[in-house]
Parts: structure tokens; C-alpha cells; sequence
């Protein structure tokens, strides 16, 4: 790369000469890290350095710990940098990119089997990702569980809601940001999903919601809000309750439609009245979008859309920031009409069979439980069947060596002595790179193996040489596992960290 750096040397005139990057000072001065530097650099210069630095980011491709979409065909990435400008909120001055939003409501709407007329159009909006989703969602139960009870005349300050001690963070963001209590269903060994029974005994007549979710982040499992739907609708009639429900879907909205159509867990379930979907997931389209879409207008109180009419004419919005790029609705737009119906349940079909390939290499060596089921998310969670020697946070720093990136965490409460591995299969994870995958760990768990069994051996002559004329007694292989047990066991206490 050629760069053009200003001549200052002694016996040199001030003049404009070319130059290689690699050549120039900017290699060798330090840029200031936390306050802006009092001079400009090149362009070329500030492109290169920043590029050297993303070098050391890990591969998107290979990250198998996130659910979003690392691909998409170049010509959607075209209309992606065309459109990268545009301020959605300016819907006066962008026309034909609301009315891009409207197409996309309306198509996953119908998708989710919403209950819409002929001449009615749907009711949703496109978020930032299926965090702001659920929080508007959140938001529409609270504001018309309290319109209810006020009409009533009955206490409306204590509001809950009821999930599945398995949900993603950003239902205990909500509940905490909105002072919602936040009623967990705790999970159990070999079952990690939400058991709707339970579910329903939490239920009181300040529930404003129960929140299904339809893709794990755990494991990948569907809840079962057909079962939830019966229950809760049982519940209700003998209670005189209107508690509804609301789907997360943000994993699984895009997946279920095509692989699983006979499965009820969407609007054609009465109770259900919300459904938010991660667009950037199994959508296909880059970070970060989303959607929530509601039954009826009687869903979404009009008392919390705002109308405003500083960019030009009165537009009406229901979010929580203002300000955003349109170029992630006008992409999802994009994968809705070039790939319609057949080409997403090509995809979902490939994910699933990749998944499938990468379960049976898994289990094929013999040293994991998988504990993630065959129906859900195109995903593979597996746990180490004996930890005694090393654990899945081994296997996972190890596998970083070869350029993969996959989580290894704990399960939630009542389930935390469960570590696990996760390993997600997104539309551009092929069956030759899942094969890689399984020939990698193979490769560690030899490793992992050999060392343990060196580590044990060591440890076996320093205790014998420690009890010298036998004043102390050598330890037993049992008492070393316990050991290294006990070790471990404090490592995953320290190591609880969220999964995406």
C-alpha cells in the first residue's frame, strides 16, 4: 500500500513523497489508545492500522458459539452498502423503505399464521435484534395488565412475568429495567427447557404474561406451547384470568415454519398474542435486526405509540431508540423474496442435516453425552461423560488453536453442575467443515488424554518421594481424581458466563 507522508529531513524541503505503509512513521509511533491524537494521518494510514489490529478478531465464519449470520450473497451485501446511509426513522424521506418494513411485518405475520383479514394489514415493528423485541412486547403485556386492573379497581404495582429459568438475558433486562418481577421455572438434569406445568402453578393474577421460548439457547429444544396454551387456557377459566402468552421465537421463528409445520406453537394457539424473531439468526441477514409482531391492534395499547411530525409528516413509532440504519430491513427483505418458502426450508433442511453429521461424529467417540435433541435448532450441545481428568473449558481453549471458537458454559439453576459444550450450525457450516470439527476435538481429547495421564504419573512420584522412608503415606489415584474433581469444580463456579 503506497502512502503519501510529507519529507522533513534535514536538507529536504517540505515535499509530498510516496512511500509504502511499512515504510512510513505511522509503523512505528504509537497511536494514543483512550484520547483522540492532536494530528491527522492518512487515510490509507488509518485503514491499515485498524485492519492489522481486526487481523487478531477471531473468524466469524468459524465462531460457533453465535446463533447470527456470518454470510450473505454479495449482491444483498451491495444493497447493504447502498442503503447504509439511510436513517430508517426518516420515513417521510424514505418512503419506499418503510413501505420495505410494512412487506416484511406483514409476510412474517402471515408466516406465524396471524389472524388477518383480507383488507387488514399486520401489527408489528422491526427492532434492533429480538432484545428490543422482547422489551416493547414486555412493555404492551404490563401497560394493559395495569389498564385491566385499574378498570378493576384492584392493586397494580406488582407486575411478573413467568419463563423458564433457560431464557436469554434480555428477559432479566426487562424485567429489572420495568420493575417486573421475574418468576423462573427452574430446570432439572436431562430436562433444560421450561416445564409448563410448573409454569402454570407460578401463575397469580398478576402475571401479565407467560414467555414460551421456541429455540433454546441452551440446547437448541422447543417448548411446548401447544401444552402451555391447554393448561393455561384451563387455568384461566377456572380462575376468571386472562393471562396470555408470548412466544420467543428469536432462534426458532425462522426455523419451525419450515421444518416443522404441523407444529402448533404460534398465533394459531389462541393465548398467544406476541411473537418476536431474530432476523439477523436463522433470518439470514447480518446483525442487527428483528421483529416482533402482535395478534391484533387490541394487542399493542395505542397509549404507547407516539405520533411525531418534525421530519415532515405524522409518523407513528413504537421503539426504544430512535435513530437507526435501514440497510438490515432492506436486507431481510431481500432473503424474503430471493429465497421465498422453498429456498429458507432448503437452508433449514441443510442445517439440520449438517447438525446431524456433527451429533454423530460427537457421539462417535465415545466420550460425550449430547444432550441437545434431534427436533429445535440445527445445534449440538454435548457434555463430557467423565470429568474427571480434564473438562469441556479444555476443549474449548484448545480448540481456539485451530481457529474454532465454541462455548463452553454451565447450565442454569437447578441444573448448574451441568458443563457443556455448544456448537451451532448456521447456514454456511458444511458437512466438510463439520467433519473438520469432529477430527479437531478427536485430536484434543488425544492430547488432553496424554497430558492427564502425564500430570497423574508426576503426581504419583512426588507423593512417593514426599513420603520418603514411608512416614507418609503415598496418595491413591482416587484421592488425586478428587483432587483435580474439587479444582475443576471451582473453575466452573468462576467460569458462569452467558451464552449468546
Amino acid at each position: 500500500m503506497v502512502v503519501t507522508v510529507a519529507a522533513t529531513g534535514p536538507g529536504t524541503d517540505a515535499e509530498s513523497v510516496q512511500s509504502t505503509f511499512f515504510a512510513s512513521r505511522y509503523v512505528r509511533d504509537a497511536l494514543p489508545r483512550y484520547r483522540m491524537p492532536e494530528r491527522s494521518i492518512p487515510r490509507e494510514a488509518a485503514h491499515q492500522i485498524i485492519s492489522d489490529e481486526l487481523m487478531l478478531d477471531g473468524n466469524p465464519r468459524l465462531n460457533l458459539a453465535s446463533f447470527v449470520t456470518t454470510w450473505m450473497e454479495p449482491e444483498c451485501d451491495k444493497l447493504i452498502m447502498g442503503s447504509v446511509n439511510k436513517n430508517y426513522v426518516d420515513m417521510d424521506e424514505y418512503p419506499v423503505t418503510t413501505e420495505l418494513q410494512n412487506r416484511c411485518v406483514n409476510m412474517i405475520a402471515h408466516l406465524f399464521n396471524a389472524p388477518i383479514k383480507e383488507d387488514e394489514t399486520a401489527v408489528g415493528v422491526g427492532t434492533v435484534g429480538s432484545s428490543e423485541a422482547i422489551m416493547l412486547a414486555g412493555l404492551a403485556f404490563k401497560r394493559k395488565w395495569q389498564n385491566n386492573r385499574k378498570e378493576q379497581g384492584k392493586p397494580y404495582d406488582k407486575p411478573n412475568i413467568v419463563t423458564g429459568a433457560n431464557v436469554q438475558v434480555c428477559w432479566e433486562k426487562f424485567a429489572r429495567y420495568f420493575e417486573v418481577e421475574l418468576k423462573e421455572v427452574k430446570l432439572s438434569e436431562g430436562y433444560y427447557v421450561m416445564d409448563p406445568m410448573k409454569a402454570v402453578e407460578m401463575v397469580d393474577e398478576n402475571t401479565i404474561c407467560v414467555a414460551a421460548i421456541l429455540g433454546s439457547t441452551l440446547t437448541g429444544e422447543f417448548e411446548d406451547v401447544k401444552l402451555l396454551n391447554d393448561l393455561l387456557t384451563k387455568k384461566n377459566k377456572e380462575t376468571g384470568w386472562d393471562v396470555p402468552i408470548h412466544v420467543d421465537a428469536a432462534s426458532g421463528g425462522f426455523i419451525a415454519p419450515f421444518l416443522y409445520p404441523k407444529l402448533e406453537w404460534d398465533f394459531r394457539l389462541p393465548l398467544v398474542r406476541s411473537i418476536n424473531v431474530s432476523g439477523h439468526k436463522y433470518g439470514l441477514v447480518y446483525p442487527g435486526v428483528g421483529w416482533v409482531i402482535w395478534r391484533s391492534k387490541d394487542d399493542l395499547p395505542e397509549e404507547l405509540i407516539f405520533h411525531i411530525n418534525y421530519l415532515g409528516t405524522d409518523q407513528p413509532t413504537f421503539t426504544l431508540n430512535f435513530s437507526k440504519g435501514s440497510s438490515q430491513i432492506i436486507a431481510q427483505y431481500y432473503q424474503l423474496i430471493r429465497l421465498g418458502f422453498e429456498g429458507y426450508k432448503s437452508i433449514m433442511e441443510n442445517c439440520k442435516e449438517n447438525a446431524a453429521i456433527l451429533r454423530e461424529g460427537v457421539a462417535a467417540t465415545g466420550r460425550f453425552d449430547i444432550l441437545s435433541k434431534e427436533t429445535g435448532v440445527p445445534l449440538v450441545a454435548f457434555a463430557l461423560k467423565d470429568s474427571s481428568r480434564f473438562t469441556v473449558f479444555d476443549i474449548s481453549e484448545n480448540l481456539r488453536r485451530f481457529g474454532w471458537i465454541v462455548p463452553a458454559y454451565t447450565m442454569p439453576p437447578d441444573a448448574e453442575h451441568v458443563a457443556v459444550l455448544r456448537v451451532v450450525v448456521r447456514e454456511d457450516f458444511s458437512r466438510s467443515l463439520a467433519e473438520r470439527l469432529v477430527g479437531d476435538i478427536v485430536k484434543i481429547l488425544r492430547e488432553l488424554d496424554a497430558h492427564a495421564a502425564h500430570a497423574m504419573k508426576a503426581s504419583t512420584v512426588v507423593a512417593a518421594q514426599a513420603a520418603g522412608d514411608g512416614a507418609a503415606a503415598k496418595k491413591s489415584s482416587l484421592e488425586i481424581e478428587r483432587e483435580i474433581m474439587a479444582r475443576w469444580k471451582n473453575a466452573v463456579n468462576k467460569k458462569r458466563t452467558g451464552v449468546c
